[in-house]
Order: C-alpha cells, then sequence, then structure tokens
C-alpha cells in the first residue's frame, strides 16, 4: 500500500480525521530557550551541537542529547543487548536481558528526572547507553576479561571509551556512562547520579522479580526492612524507590536518597547477592563463562587475522591493519578482547563449539536448559 494520497498530503488511513491545527515548527533554539527556563538551576543544558570530540553541525529540529539518545539506540551495540544475560543466561520469555534493563533504568531516571526537572533526553541516553560496553554473560564477562588489559576490563568506562566512541556522542553523555557504577568516579552532572540510582533500583528490583519468577526465592523471604518501608511487589518497590529520590533532593539540593529508604535499598541488594547472584548455581554459571571467554580470546589473539577489520579499528583505532599486528601481541589481546566482549551469550557459545571444539556439557545454562 502507498498511502491515500491527495493534492498536498499523503495519509496513512483512508478514514483519517486526525488534524494538527494551527502549529508552528519548533527550532532546536527555540526548543533550548524553552529547556533553559524551565530546567533546573544545576540541570545540563543543551547547546547547539554540544561538546563532541568531532566537531559537528547542529541538528535542526532535536536538542544535543536527543541525537546522542537516538544514535545509541539504532547502535548494533545497544541492539546486542538483547542477547546478553542480566542474570540468566539464555533467559526465558518474561526475563531480563540487558536491553530490557537498560530501558527499565531509562524509565526509572526519566521518572526521576522529569520531577526534578532535569534534563530528560540526557538521562535517557546514559541509560539506555549504561551497558552498551558489558561483555556476554553477565559481570562474570569482566573477570573473564580483565586479565588481558591493563587496569583490567570494566564495562562502563569501556562502554564509553571503545565501545560507543564511533558515535561521537556528547562529553556529558559519555561521562555518565563511564562513571554510572558506584565503585567509579561521581558523574559530572545530576543527570549522571540520576543514572546511577536508577540502575541500581532498576537491577535490585527487576532481579528480584526473574528470581521470584524462576523459583529461586520467594516474596516472603524478602527481609523486613524492605517489605515493611518498600513493599514486595515490583510496582511498590519502584515507587518508593523514585518517591525517595525526588523527596531527598527536593530537600538537599543534592541527587540522592532519604536515609531509611536508602537502608532498604542496601539491605535489598544484599539479599539479592546472597540469595541470587552469588547462589552455587550462579557461581558454576559465572564459572563456566569465564573459561569459555578466555579461551576465545586466546584464539582470536594468536589468529588476530581472524578478527573483523571494523571491530579491531574500533578498538584500536582507525588505520590499524589487523595484517600488521603480530600474533599473541598486546594489541592482538585488545582487539581480541574487544571482539569477544561484543558478542551475544548466543554467539559466544556458538564460536566456542565452532573454533574451540568446547565441549557442550561446559557451556554456560540457562534456566531449564
Amino acid at each position: 500500500m502507498a498511502g491515500h494520497a491527495s493534492a498536498e498530503v499523503v495519509l496513512a488511513h483512508a478514514d483519517s480525521r486526525a488534524e494538527v491545527g494551527a502549529t508552528t515548527i519548533l527550532r532546536r533554539e527555540i526548543r533550548e530557550e524553552r529547556e533553559d527556563a524551565i530546567l533546573a538551576e544545576h540541570a545540563t543544558r543543551s547547546g547547539g551541537a554540544g561538546n563532541r570530540a568531532i566537531e559537528e553541525a547542529p541538528d535542526p529540529h532535536r536538542t544535543c542529547f536527543e541525537r546522542d539518545r537516538d544514535r545509541i539506540l539504532h547502535d548494533s551495540s545497544f541492539r546486542r543487548l538483547a542477547g546478553k544475560t542480566q542474570v540468566f543466561v539464555f533467559p526465558e520469555d518474561h526475563q531480563r536481558t540487558r536491553m530490557t534493563h537498560a530501558l527499565e533504568v531509562a524509565q526509572v531516571g526519566r521518572s526521576v528526572a522529569a520531577a526534578l526537572s532535569l534534563n530528560v533526553p540526557l538521562v535517557e541516553a546514559m541509560a539506555i547507553g549504561h551497558d552498551c560496553g558489558h561483555g556476554p554473560g553477565g559481570h562474570a564477562s569482566e573477570d573473564a576479561l580483565s586479565p588481558y588489559l591493563d587496569g583490567g576490563f570494566d564495562h562502563a568506562p569501556w562502554g564509553a571509551d571503545v565501545t560507543l566512541q564511533p558515535l561521537n556522542l556528547c562529553t556529558e553523555t559519555l561521562d555518565g556512562i563511564r562513571n554510572h557504577s558506584w565503585s567509579l568516579p561521581a558523574p559530572q552532572t545530576p543527570e549522571g547520579e540520576v543514572v546511577s540510582w536508577a540502575d541500581r533500583i532498576a537491577y535490585v528490583c527487576h532481579d528480584f522479580e526473574d528470581a521470584v519468577a524462576a523459583g529461586i526465592v520467594t516474596e516472603e523471604m524478602l527481609p523486613s526492612i524492605v517489605a515493611e518501608r518498600c513493599g514486595r511487589d515490583r510496582s511498590t518497590q519502584l515507587g518508593t524507590f523514585v518517591r525517595a529520590m525526588v523527596t531527598a533532593t527536593m530537600t538537599s539540593g543534592r541527587v540522592g536518597m532519604t536515609p531509611d529508604i536508602a537502608e532498604a535499598l542496601a539491605a535489598f541488594r544484599k539479599f539479592n547477592y546472597e540469595h541470587i547472584y552469588l547462589r552455587p548455581a550462579s557461581e558454576r554459571q559465572s564459572d563456566a563463562v569465564i573459561a569459555l571467554l578466555r579461551a576465545l580470546v586466546e584464539h582470536y589473539a594468536d589468529r588476530p587475522h581472524a578478527l573483523p577489520q571494523a571491530t579491531t579499528a574500533a578498538v584500536l583505532g582507525a588505520g590499524i591493519d589487523v595484517a600488521h599486528i603480530d600474533a599473541g601481541s598486546a594489541a592482538a589481546l585488545r582487539a581480541a578482547v574487544g571482539y569477544v566482549a561484543g558478542m551475544t551469550d548466543r554467539f559466544a557459545c556458538q564460536q566456542g563449539l565452532a573454533q574451540l571444539n568446547w565441549d557442550p556439557s561446559k557451556l554456560p545454562a540457562g534456566i531449564g536448559m
């Protein structure tokens, strides 16, 4: 179907009656002026093309942070998050993946940022991009890949400085992605601080919900401090955490959470670690992931010519020729880490079987597999 044409416009539906009415085109400059007028005092302002490593012309309609959000959303590294572990390898239909986690972080972050008059598109860009540097198999991939890089492998700076580097994102967006983990330096913007909290809130709540659905824990096992202060179901918990952030931030002027609810969030996270993330089955899964990924890195580092040129260029820099990388060198190891880190769970397992003749019984397995 080609639509339904008149002299002035083509419509999608023959019976279309919806009209916009009188309107004006809101160019980016006007939207930036409105944004500046309504945002909180220290919220991050959009400006032209944004602060980027490579200068660009500004978009006529979108702000710089909206462009960042759109670039990440359409990037292959974001799409691959659909095939990467959140908690369970090869999740069942309703369990989270890295992609659904990123979307839930964006939702939590947006709820907080909108209430506090912060820059919502910047929060969304940071949130959907914050895990793009993650390897397959969950956090075990960081343990697997760390020995091959000076300073180790951390998904947050790797995502900002390597995986998303070709997108030429704004420095504020990259800062929020690079420093979203609580163990890293604090982000430089209040929006980045919101995403740091939203990440923790989202994974604590949805990982517990997934574990309940899988029969690993029950709602009745929740510590009383969590159940009484935050509730037992995800919706109530998320609402409690979001409101506690808004209340605390409005009162103090700093992005944070009220002490009573923050204490419950810490107890919730501790419970998840003890009963979900560090349970024996999870430890066995992590051991299987580490063994497979390390074998793949060493395989490709010994055969750098087998690495895709595009991957090598993204990791080592444009102009690098795979043919001139010595097997087993630091450059070959770094390029191999980049290739393996970008794999989905399924592709990593397939490569193990195809390239390494890996014992299928030693592959990581999900619930019910």
